[in-house]
């Protein structure tokens, strides 16, 4: 291919990208603009090849990389070289699919290559497994070609089903390809579907949600039921139980992160609270305590069997959690969120116990 002055006739093209418009171009090279869109514009070097000219480095190289991914598949434009903001490449001819359409029935065995191009997609490591009908074009030999493959990777978000596509191909061949997906694959259909179902819920939901216009004075007079630091005797239990909940998670995390089984020592923690509560209840009797000033131990207990019961332990409300078989300490055990409930075993073990000593 003679591009020997493709350097220079890049310096004479400008693109400039629009808000939500195709780019603007000047063009002062010999070279025929093909086409344009919102993130750049392809020009013919010769019969075969083309050079795609971008208005930022960003899209140009998401441009190029995603189309490296495919090269070993039939299903993209071949690549022969890249610049900062330009990438030179195979000319794709054919006939898009929104022109194929026009005059032509989406028959069972096209469905078929589109859901064979979606596969390809997703073997070669796109995000996004999807695309528009006008970027799809149908080769004289029936084959797929597709150009425009940027959007594809590198995404923060995308579908979980080809949304672009099915809505692209328009409400009566949306039904046609489904159709045939269905008769093909079912189980992808099924799951298709219930993406699509969740979509419309979403929808629903947000026309019902938008439009409404919050009583925020009725939310202001309500809300006072939710708060707690008025009552001191009740702001006091809350607070000994966010403290100790916070010392419980901080002391799990610790003996992870030296490789001890938390376990190992639970029974002593627990019989450290349980001695300070004993304490505390002995210096001051149900009927004289006094809470100013002073943090009671009684907050979040509950009894072994019933809960809220004087003189249960304190642990039930926030529970430890552990869970068998992953990466942490000792034994594979992990901080996670399900619950454990550590009392129960505690009690297994002082039984173990207890009948060590009997016998």
């Amino acid at each position: 291919m003679d591009i020997k002055n493709l350097q220079q006739w890049m310096n004479n093209i400008k693109v400039t990208n629009l808000i939500n418009a195709d780019v603007e171009v000047v063009n002062n090279s010999p070279l025929v603009m093909m086409g344009k869109g919102r993130q750049g514009a392809v020009f013919q070097i010769n019969n075969d090849i083309c050079v795609k000219v971008f208005g930022n480095t960003e899209d140009c190289d998401r441009e190029y990389y995603a189309l490296s991914l495919g090269q070993q598949t039939a299903l993209f434009p071949k690549l022969y070289g890249k610049g900062p903001l330009y990438i030179v490449m195979e000319i794709i001819r054919g006939v898009d699919l929104r022109e194929y359409l026009q005059s032509q029935p989406l028959t069972q065995a096209l469905s078929a290559k589109l859901i064979e191009m979606l596969i390809t997609f997703k073997k070669i490591g796109y995000e996004r497994i999807d695309h528009h009908k006008r970027q799809i074009y149908l080769q004289s030999d029936g084959s797929l070609k597709v150009i425009d493959v940027a959007r594809t990777i590198w995404r923060d978000r995308v579908y979980p089903y080809p949304r672009k596509l099915l809505t692209s191909l328009g409400e009566e061949n949306k039904a046609i390809f489904m159709a045939h997906v269905q008769e093909m694959a079912p189980e992808l259909y099924a799951e298709w579907l219930h993406y699509i179902r969740m979509e419309e819920i979403s929808r629903e939901i947000t026309a019902l949600l938008l439009p409404q216009e919050p009583d925020k004075n009725k939310i202001k007079n309500l809300s006072n039921s939710l708060l707690t630091t008025a009552d001191e005797k009740n702001y006091v239990n809350l607070l000994h139980g966010l403290v100790h909940k916070v010392f419980k998670e901080e002391w799990i995390k610790t003996m992870l992160a030296r490789g001890v089984d938390p376990e190992a020592v639970m029974a002593e923690i627990d019989e450290h609270w349980d001695k300070l509560e004993q304490s505390f209840e002995q210096r001051h009797p149900v009927g004289e305590r006094e809470y100013k000033g002073e943090v009671r131990f009684e907050g979040d207990r509950s009894s072994r069997g019933d809960r809220g019961r004087r003189g249960g332990k304190h642990f039930e409300g926030d529970r430890d959690r552990y869970s068998k078989g992953a990466k942490g300490g000792k034994g594979g055990k992990h901080y996670s969120g399900d619950r454990y409930d550590d009392r129960d075993r505690r009690d297994d073990k002082k039984g173990k116990n207890k009948n060590k000593k009997r016998h």
